[in-house]
């Protein structure tokens, strides 16, 4: 039984260093231009032990926006724990997912491709899911802040958790094509105090 359970964890570790190369080669080459054999090469292992892993290619990707979104939950959940109040808690996601952005560049590829959402139903459906999860949780902040009067009263909680998200998703795919000198977390202090002041808050960023 022993022996079976160091197996089963070497599976796992094996596994996760296939998903790390993928998403490694993503960022360098975006996903169309990842074959298995370059996810082989990086891992030092063949082609064949790719599949033994992940029976098809699909099933690598899949892998993979799994553990983008466990990593970015994770990162994004901790960074609101420590929030002294909603808005506080909305304000350390915001940079928070901006600096994994910078941490892991290939996630807006991975994530924005049509062709993984096309091809794959199931890895359309889990980033639908994320975004979804993502959007629930800034809604029931805001939310907190307009109990607590830290937000206008009229505030449509959904649309401003639209805009939140939005902003992230035009950052995050704007600042690589523009070249922007600046980066991810400083274009985003530009931005955050815009968003503050369109949904009444009545505090500045610090």
């Amino acid at each position: 039984m022993a022996e079976q359970h160091r197996q089963r964890l070497s599976a796992e570790a094996r596994q996760e260093e296939i998903i790390r190369a993928a998403v490694d080669l993503a960022g360098e080459r975006g996903v169309d231009g990842v074959t298995t054999q370059d996810m082989a090469k990086a891992v030092g292992i063949t082609q064949g032990a790719i599949f033994r892993h992940f029976p098809t290619k699909d099933m690598i990707w899949l892998g993979v926006v799994h553990w983008v979104r466990g990593r970015l939950m994770g990162v994004l959940d901790m960074a609101a724990a420590q929030g002294t109040d909603p808005l506080d808690a909305l304000e350390r996601m915001f940079f928070a997912h901006l600096g994994f952005v910078e941490k892991v560049p290939a996630i807006p590829k991975l994530i924005f491709t049509n062709q993984l959402l096309k091809s794959n139903p199931r890895i359309h459906e889990l980033v639908r899911s994320i975004l979804a999860d993502y959007e629930n949780k800034v809604c029931g902040l805001i939310a907190q802040a307009r109990v607590r009067n830290l937000v206008r009263p009229d505030l449509d909680d959904a649309a401003a958790a639209v805009m939140f998200t939005g902003m992230i998703q035009g950052l995050v795919i704007r600042v690589p094509i523009m070249g922007a000198r600046k980066s991810l977390v400083e274009e985003g202090r530009l931005i955050f105090p815009i968003f503050l002041h369109g949904i009444g808050a009545v505090r500045t960023l610090a």
